[in-house]
């Protein structure tokens, strides 16, 4: 397999088609990692959106090459990882469903959830600042993409105040690892459909 398989896999594909390709792929990051269970789209022209108003020095990631990391501190605390996809636009991972490096994961999190909303997966992997631009390339972060495309949950996006009736959460149906449940008849509708992008 290529280096930059993962890259030449999504390239052309928009924040929303991405982020419901992610959901249950293989994420891992210096030897710990899992199965993503949850995603959020983030487009340019959405005013939820770091890229909303364009370009910026915190925000320069989201406009570098699509399959690259962007890393950013939200509320100054917690640091969340996303995958670019087309300039400006990225997903956010919101949770993931531990398989690799369990130990090191208990170690950075302590007891509780461990990768349940971006913050704690973001601890439990040990992303770092000097993530945000990295290639998803096989080297320190790596994501494998699954051969079908696997039952996915739909609903708007948690944790925002702007565009929140989007439904550009994605989650993997029959998974116990989300942030946020999501409501009973969230299954989404198929590949097809005029919801991706």
């Amino acid at each position: 397999m290529s280096r930059f398989a993962f890259q030449d896999a999504i390239s052309g594909l928009g924040a929303v088609a991405l982020a419901r390709r992610l959901v249950g792929a293989s994420l891992l990051v210096r030897g710990a990692g899992g199965i993503v269970t949850e995603t959020e789209a983030y487009t340019r022209d959405d005013a939820a959106s770091h890229s909303f108003r364009g370009p910026s020095r915190r925000n320069a990631a989201m406009f570098g090459p699509s399959g690259h990391a962007y890393v950013y501190r939200s509320y100054g605390i917690h640091l969340c990882l996303n995958v670019v996809a087309q300039p400006g636009e990225a997903v956010l991972i919101r949770a993931l469903a531990p398989r690799t490096g369990l130990d090191v994961m208990r170690m950075r999190r302590g007891p509780g959830p461990l990768c349940a909303g971006p913050g704690r997966l973001a601890q439990a992997l040990g992303i770092r600042p000097e993530d945000d631009g990295a290639p998803f390339d096989g080297g320190d972060l790596s994501i494998t993409l699954t051969s079908t495309m696997p039952e996915l949950l739909v609903g708007p996006r948690i944790g925002i105040s702007k565009a929140q009736d989007l439904p550009w959460r994605f989650g993997l149906a029959r998974a116990e690892c989300f942030s946020r449940p999501f409501p009973r008849s969230a299954v989404a509708p198929s590949p097809g459909s005029s919801t991706q992008m």
